[in-house]
């Protein structure tokens, strides 16, 4: 059973999926903005192997897809926000193969394109067994470095909770190494797969995927100005009206 929390009583319901390595608190901010709504519901989830939620044997896009399913069978409009990995794994759960009836996606910097190189490294780090941090902190920095919370966009811990586990003996990151090897799902196959309305959408600084790529998969592409990869996490803000204009079609 993954891990989830959520607030509000609106029709509608916005499912929140964080990127690959990190977990629920990256979206602190929206979570604030989407709370002071009467009009909506939101639920936030640490994928599984990240923060709060149970390891896997294994993991694919569809495996995510299907464990968290459940958390939204039962919702009216739904709307899902995904970041990266996010992003991948919201268009999964729109092509209703889940049981789960999906509105719209609004998909957040996902990388599209991978190298040979980079999904080779992608597979040794999945292969790797998990290390262990002989102080917090230790743990903590190499946490920031992947997820991409550097202090600079991040610098409350609200954003990293769950991100560090304590064991006997040291530290260590709440995410199962194994998670790396969703890396390189093919991104054009779930996006035609969506049965719902897409708005896809980075910042405009994100080094992983470029605007064009991003206009190949949806009707409607866009760029947020003046921020990178985890644009949810340094504009809220801008989220959220991207989010409105996606409920505003219908």
């Amino acid at each position: 059973m993954i891990w989830a929390e959520g607030e509000g009583t609106g029709r509608r319901t916005v499912l929140l999926l964080h990127g690959l390595g990190a977990t629920a608190a990256v979206w602190a901010g929206m979570r604030d903005a989407l709370s002071a709504r009467t009009d909506l519901c939101w639920i936030a989830v640490d994928l599984g192997g990240h923060g709060r939620s149970p390891w896997q044997p294994d993991y694919s896009v569809g495996s995510l897809a299907a464990q968290l399913a459940p958390c939204v069978r039962e919702s009216g409009e739904l709307y899902v926000v995904g970041h990266s990995l996010g992003a991948y794994v919201g268009l999964a759960l729109a092509s209703g193969w889940f049981g789960a009836r999906v509105r719209g996606v609004l998909g957040i910097g996902p990388k599209i394109s991978w190298s040979d190189a980079e999904l080779q490294g992608a597979r040794e780090l999945a292969a790797r067994p998990l290390r262990r941090y002989a102080t917090a902190e230790e743990a903590w920095t190499r946490y920031r470095r992947v997820a991409g919370l550097g202090a600079d966009i991040a610098p409350h811990p609200q954003f990293l909770a769950a991100g560090v586990m304590p064991e006997e003996g040291g530290w260590r990151l709440a995410q199962d190494p194994r998670t790396f090897a969703v890396a390189g799902a093919p991104f054009g196959s779930l996006a035609a797969s969506a049965a719902a309305r897409v708005v896809l959408a980075r910042g405009a600084h994100d080094p992983m995927v470029r605007l064009p790529e991003l206009q190949q998969h949806a009707g409607r592409a866009c760029e947020i100005a003046g921020v990178g990869h985890n644009a949810h996490v340094e504009a809220p803000g801008a989220v959220l009206a991207l989010l409105d204009a996606l409920m505003a079609d219908g």
